[in-house]
């Protein structure tokens, strides 16, 4: 079958567009963070936001690697254009993350796999893993702000200044650092998924 009637022709236009706009709506998010003060959270958001485009980046290479008909592709999909405020958005960012790892990409990668496509199935399932450990940070922060418990905790942790490193071992994060007096907003989040960079 020519590869520009397959699903997995339109599932890769489908994901390249829906990790597009995950980026940006992501970049929406830290910026409203930043707004309020939070920049450790708006880092980790951008973080995530960067993975997203990476994702765009490869599912248009793999794309444009194989299809003859780029040049307007039409799609029959949805695509999240919901907003609230921030503990909202992440919230509701945490639900797009599970949709794409537990539904779409799965969904995607047997298609791709039906079709011959072993290569393109792995990276449908590779990106679905990478967007599984998105929705638990953005599960965690979006609790954590509803909460009030990005900068609390049950037992003492380790506190750190992304800004000039000052370190503290408590229940409760400083509001301002009694170092370099920037704001709690600095404080380096406490991830409860391990340290690795998303």
């Amino acid at each position: 079958m020519q590869f520009d009637k397959t699903k997995t022709y339109f599932n890769l236009a489908r994901a390249f567009a829906g990790e597009s706009q995950a980026g940006m709506r992501y970049q929406l998010i830290a910026g409203e963070a930043t707004k309020q003060g939070y920049m450790s959270l708006a880092d980790e958001i951008r973080a995530i936001a960067k993975n997203e485009t990476v994702h765009a980046r490869r599912f248009f290479e793999e794309l444009t690697k194989r299809g003859s008909k780029l040049d307007n592709i039409v799609l029959d999909a949805g695509y999240p254009f919901h907003t609230g405020d921030l503990c909202q958005s992440l919230t509701l960012a945490a639900k797009d993350e599970s949709s794409e790892n537990r539904e779409i990409y799965p969904a995607f990668a047997r298609d791709a796999k039906e079709e011959g496509y072993g290569d393109v199935s792995a990276l449908f399932n590779m990106v679905a893993e990478v967007e599984r450990h998105h929705e638990q940070i953005f599960t965690y922060l979006g609790n954590a702000m509803k909460e009030g418990t990005l900068y609390k905790n049950n037992t003492p942790i380790l506190y750190v200044c992304t800004e000039c490193g000052h370190k503290l071992t408590s229940t409760e994060a400083w509001d301002i650092c009694p170092l370099c007096k920037s704001s709690q907003g600095y404080v380096a989040l406490n991830l409860p998924y391990g340290k690795e960079k998303i």
